[in-house]
């Protein structure tokens, strides 16, 4: 544990939540939290499901009709049709449960696992936590710091075990084509990596829909996705999320699970059950809460694009801005919040300090005022 630190992001919401309770009023860019109500036949399913009674302890991987829903959901989209079922899914306590899973899974003592960087902070120290041993694959910039297989061949050693993909990916917002991941896979094939998808931001891609490594994944079955309800349907307080694994791999997820949380909670899960089930509903909330991201992150470009030079990496998905800052960015980011009350995330957390991450998932009057006031600030310490 030593070697483990605070998550960055929940270390910066705590202070953001002390220097509110001294009474300011601070704009929240950092947290990825998205801010619109989860879908109404949600909270109906929910409430009926505490009505009901539903308060007894749960299946460890989760209630069968949702792992059915998430199943029929990956088998939609197209290259693994035939074998995806049940036994595949994982129902866990959010995402971040079911990367952590994954990893305590498929990785130990002296494996190494590849992580594309910039990258979200938890992916480092979840792969520590399993044993293993993190190595960061710095993108290009100016190719949005995606990787490709000719960075991660010159990263790789005979103890790299696999790799973390995340796209659209957070804190860039990068969008890996479907070429560069079938690449990607290609190469994990030849090295008998296994892969990591994390596609919980698969729903927010503004410039055609992100590719999930299911619809490619044809033959590869050393692959492992993870998705949820957080971001896409706006419930990160709910704590539903799944994986998505070989049979093998989601049983032995299932028995570290039972020792660890046992199930998800029955009223989280009824909510995704009831939105999952309703298509027309689902997909009315997805078109509409993109449409309102894309609002907001051109809210946010331009603001930032009033400043001439600012190195910054234009997102086609997800909803973040990453871009670079003047001198050290932890040091920036402080001073941001102290000067102006908005509050940002230092690259340093991503693996890649001088940078700095904003968010734009609030409410769109916060979006155009925080950026503001950031664009502000950074024209004034660049000058």
């Amino acid at each position: 544990m030593d070697g483990v630190g605070t998550s960055a992001t929940l270390a910066l919401l705590d202070m953001v939540q002390r220097r509110r309770a001294e009474g300011r009023t601070i704009l929240d860019m950092g947290l990825g939290e998205p801010v619109f109500p989860a879908p109404p036949v949600g909270a109906r399913a929910a409430i009926d499901s505490v009505q009901n009674g539903d308060l007894r302890y749960g299946p460890v991987a989760g209630a069968r009709a949702l792992r059915e829903l998430v199943a029929a959901n990956a088998r939609s989209l197209g290259a693994r049709e035939s074998d995806i079922g049940i036994d595949n899914v994982v129902i866990s306590n959010g995402s971040k449960q079911a990367l952590f899973n994954a990893c305590f899974v498929l990785f130990g003592a002296g494996d190494e696992v590849l992580v594309p960087t910039p990258a979200w902070t938890s992916y480092y120290d979840i792969i520590r936590l399993s044993r293993a041993r993190p190595v960061s694959v710095l993108g290009d910039a100016t190719r949005s710091f995606k990787i490709d297989v000719d960075l991660l061949r010159v990263a790789a050693s005979p103890h790299t075990k696999g790799l973390i993909l995340n796209s659209p990916c957070n804190p860039t917002g990068a969008v890996y084509s479907r070429e560069e991941l079938v690449d990607i896979l290609r190469l994990a094939d030849e090295r008998g990596w296994w892969i990591i998808s994390d596609e919980i931001y698969r729903a927010f891609s503004y410039e055609g829909e992100a590719t999930s490594l299911l619809s490619v994944s044809d033959g590869f079955d050393r692959l492992a996705v993870t998705n949820g309800m957080s971001k896409a349907y706006a419930m990160p307080g709910w704590r539903i999320g799944w994986s998505i694994a070989p049979v093998d791999v989601s049983a032995r997820m299932i028995a570290l699970q039972s020792h660890a949380t046992a199930g998800p909670g029955n009223a989280g899960q009824a909510a995704a059950i009831g939105i999952l089930s309703d298509k027309n509903e689902s997909a009315l909330h997805l078109a509409s809460i993109r449409s309102a991201f894309r609002a907001r992150r051109d809210c946010a470009l331009d603001a930032l694009r009033t400043l001439d030079g600012l190195e910054l990496i234009e997102p086609e998905g997800a909803f973040y801005c990453f871009f670079r800052v003047p001198g050290e960015s932890d040091d920036f980011c402080r001073r941001l919040l102290a000067t102006h009350d908005v509050a940002i995330v230092p690259g340093d957390a991503f693996g890649v300090p001088g940078w700095a991450r904003a968010s734009y998932s609030s409410d769109l009057d916060s979006v155009r005022e925080g950026f503001a006031r950031l664009a502000e600030f950074l024209r004034t310490t660049s000058a």
